[in-house]
């Protein structure tokens, strides 16, 4: 559906009523058009993308399943919801999304769908998440609920405050791929034939547990810190001094969060290849819990990735390393960029004497460097193959 139309149907729904699903005027406009204005390069470690890391090749994993979920979904919306929900593939939208609630979203929010059509939703993120990784995100969203009764705040924090797009059409041969977009919860899912990119991933709360209300009970990305911090405290001490940046962490460390695709992150810290070999086995298990969101083998895919650059793989750590320390970690290769951040208080009320790290509060984040977040790399070499090709649509 072309642009204008859709704009026109969006306004239509706004117009019925359906702004009540709609996060408050987003202060962050002014960023979001110099970080769109910037033509897309991927992260990378001097301005330069590497190229040739992510081939057009058969992975042997089928995608049917999240292509028939989202196809039910699709089918199941109003002609006035799938217009607002559908873009095309390669859409700037992609890259219009942010891990705080006041930013202005587009798509078809969980408020906004009846109850067969969230449950059509939920068997779609099901279809291209796996089991740990699906139950992570809807505790990420009831969480985002108890932050809404402690902030005494339920219209900007909401269990149902998350927007579904879908870029492209769903298709065995044709690129599409579809996005989730809402508070400490982002996960953009591209698909070429059988080959899958899950990134950017964002997952993160505030707070990370729920001690009281409807969800008392829920935790989320306890085991990204409790491993990471396991790792580090495992490694042999000269290569541990190697790997900690600094023994102190006084702010927010993450570097590639909403309207970074274009971050230069240098290497720095611990090479894998300086490991021991039961070094290099804890180090592959702790980026296989970020990995492991993704659904089926589609992560065993990634990971054949990931292995096959492991000499060139990273670990960097900031902060302390006692039990109850808040750190930051990066593991950063050419095919990976894995965040995780203790983050100062950002929505719950707190005296600016206290407003420093907590483990009350964590951000994780995984991106493909070198220009494939999104599939970018992988859309661009399935355009050239098919420059001219009226069957294909790609005509230039």
């Amino acid at each position: 559906m072309k642009h204008s139309l859709r704009a026109a149907v969006i306004a239509a729904i706004a117009a019925a009523g359906s702004a009540a699903a709609q996060a408050p005027p987003s202060p962050f406009a002014e960023r979001e058009q110099k970080a769109l204005a910037e033509p897309f390069v991927g992260i990378t470690t001097d301005g330069q993308p590497v190229p040739g890391l992510f081939p057009l090749a058969a992975t042997g994993v089928s995608t049917a399943p999240v292509i028939d979920a989202t196809r039910a979904w699709l089918d199941a919306l109003t002609p006035a919801q799938r217009a607002a929900a559908s873009f095309a593939v390669d859409d700037i939208e992609w890259r219009k999304w942010m891990n705080v609630h006041r930013y202005a979203r587009q798509g078809v929010s969980f408020r906004d769908m009846d109850a067969r059509q969230r449950e059509l939703a939920f068997a779609l993120l099901r279809a291209g998440l796996s089991a740990r990784g699906f139950s992570t995100a809807r505790d990420i969203m009831r969480l985002n609920a108890r932050l809404g009764e402690l902030a005494t705040r339920p219209e900007e924090y909401g269990e149902d405050l998350y927007w579904l797009t879908v870029m492209g059409e769903p298709s065995a041969e044709q690129p599409w791929g579809w996005q989730l977009d809402g508070h400490h919860l982002i996960v953009n899912y591209f698909v070429l034939k059988d080959q899958v990119v899950m990134t950017p991933t964002f997952m993160g709360s505030e707070p990370v547990s729920a001690t009281a209300g409807p969800h008392e009970g829920v935790i989320v990305l306890q085991a990204e810190q409790d491993q990471g911090l396991a790792f580090v405290n495992a490694l042999d001490p000269a290569r541990r001094a190697k790997a900690i940046l600094d023994p102190v962490k006084t702010s927010n460390n993450n570097l590639a969060e909403g309207f970074k695709d274009n971050v230069v992150v240098p290497h720095q810290g611990l090479g894998a290849m300086e490991m021991s070999a039961e070094e290099r086995a804890r180090f592959m298990a702790l980026i296989m819990l970020y990995v492991g969101t993704i659904g089926g083998e589609h992560a065993q895919v990634k990971m054949r990735e990931v292995m096959a650059h492991l000499d060139e793989t990273r670990f960097a750590w900031i902060g302390g390393t006692d039990a109850d320390a808040v750190f930051y970690y990066r593991i950063h290769s050419p095919v990976i960029l894995i965040e995780f951040d203790h983050q100062s208080p950002a929505n719950i009320p707190t005296p600016p004497d206290q407003r420093k790290p907590t483990r009350a509060h964590i951000h994780t984040v995984m991106r493909t460097p070198n220009g494939n977040d999104y599939g970018k790399d992988l859309l661009r070499q399935h355009y050239e193959a098919h420059r001219d090709d009226p069957a294909h649509g790609h005509r230039q």
